[in-house]
């Protein structure tokens, strides 16, 4: 019972306490605004020089830009609380480290999910995509499924900011390398070889690639490699995550670096 406390409670106040002091005014335009126009942005662009479908961008660039939730939030959930020196009283606790970090990371999948799926749906309505409706709640669960793996990747980057005083550039870096690395723009048979064998480890690159064939008109069945690759690396990466998480939190301990930010 505490350690579902744990993780409920203690996760929904920790997400309340990174955006529950925002106004709708900053949580709109950078979560929900800025990932229309990005896909808007690459939409015209392969208009322009007669690459892809509209369809092509909308996808990958809707579920693409669920990273800023999920990484940037993930991140600051964890460095944030050692910036304003208040990780330490919540390390001292005896509460289960699993659910006290992995609790964090449940609203932050929901968030991830939500701003992937206000983009796909309109961006998908501006440029005018066609998607059959019998596909669209397998294309809800394999966003919810690309969504958790990021977050996964996100813990994994909350546990450097245990030891770096700065995280901002290292989520701006993770946003960029996804962008480019996870085919939201450019097929991974155009990118180079190295390129697109490292796309195969990271987030978003198999759900990205569910998502188009089911908008095709494919069946969950014909794209459950895809969809469990891509749950199986967000496993990964939070199993990492913690793990790290664990070994800098003793780390820090032991050269008094817990609250140095």
């Amino acid at each position: 019972m505490t350690a579902a406390r744990v993780f409920f409670v203690g996760g929904l106040i920790s997400y309340r306490a990174l955006f529950g002091w925002l106004s709708p005014w900053v949580f709109i335009p950078s979560l929900l605004v800025a990932p229309v126009f990005q896909i808007l942005l690459f939409v015209y662009i392969g208009r322009s020089a007669a690459l892809e479908s509209d369809e092509f961008y909308v996808i990958g660039n809707g579920i693409q830009y669920a990273a800023v939730p999920c990484v940037f939030a993930m991140t600051n959930i964890i460095a944030g609380e050692r910036h304003q020196q208040t990780l330490g009283s919540i390390l001292i606790t005896p509460a289960p480290r699993l659910p006290l970090f992995v609790g964090r990371a449940l609203p932050v999948v929901l968030n991830g999910f939500f701003v992937a799926a206000f983009g796909l749906v309109v961006g998908g309505a501006i440029v005018g995509i066609d998607v059959p409706l019998s596909s669209v709640p397998a294309i809800a669960l394999v966003t919810a499924v690309s969504a958790f793996s990021c977050t996964g990747l996100g813990l994994t980057s909350a546990a450097i900011g245990l030891v770096v005083r700065e995280t901002a550039v290292l989520s701006n870096i993770i946003f960029g390398i996804l962008l480019v690395f996870s085919g939201a723009n450019i097929p991974l048979d155009d990118l180079p070889g190295w390129m697109s064998t490292l796309a195969q480890g990271m987030p978003f690159t198999h759900g990205i690639e569910a998502t188009r064939r089911l908008a095709d008109g494919d069946g969950l069945g014909s794209v459950g490699g895809l969809v469990a690759t891509e749950a199986l690396l967000g496993f990964a990466y939070a199993a990492l995550g913690f793990v790290l998480l664990r070994v800098l939190e003793t780390h820090s301990r032991k050269h008094a670096t817990l609250e140095r930010a």
